[in-house]
């Protein structure tokens, strides 16, 4: 969870036609998720909570995509297609951000980055697993 000792953060598409700010805790934590969306996309995300996320320009630019139970909302740049955000199926009272988006470096900044196992999602299996060899420890928060 986000505190308000948490830090605001500036983000855009690769286009600069939705922009948006978000206040996330650091260090940043980043994670990957191998559902059959985000293992196409592959983004980095970090989370913050609904509120913690304001579109400053563009939410008219913003195409939302939904599959299965709708109850995620994948957030895409329509000029530029850039995946920035999405509302998390685990938990929708958050969104996962695209660290990209916020000038981050996902492959230099998140080199060891954990990777979830939503291909057996939390929500259908009742556990909460990693798909990748990195031990993620969840926020007692």
């Amino acid at each position: 969870m986000v505190s308000e000792a948490g830090v605001e953060r500036s983000g855009s598409c690769h286009c600069g036609a939705v922009r948006f700010t978000v206040r996330v805790e650091e260090p940043l934590r980043g994670a990957r998720c191998d559902c059959s969306i985000c293992s196409i996309k592959g983004a980095v995300t970090v989370g913050t909570p609904l509120e913690g996320l304001r579109i400053v320009e563009g939410e008219d630019r913003l195409s939302c995509y939904q599959f299965n139970t709708k109850v995620a909302k994948h957030y895409f740049c329509s000029n530029c297609g850039t995946y920035t955000f999405h509302q998390r199926r685990s938990d929708p009272d958050t969104y996962g951000v695209n660290v990209a988006c916020l000038g981050l470096n996902p492959y230099h900044d998140f080199p060891n980055v954990a990777v979830v196992d939503g291909r057996h999602h939390v929500r259908d299996t009742g556990k909460a697993r990693l798909a990748g060899r990195l031990k993620f420890e969840p926020s007692e928060d």
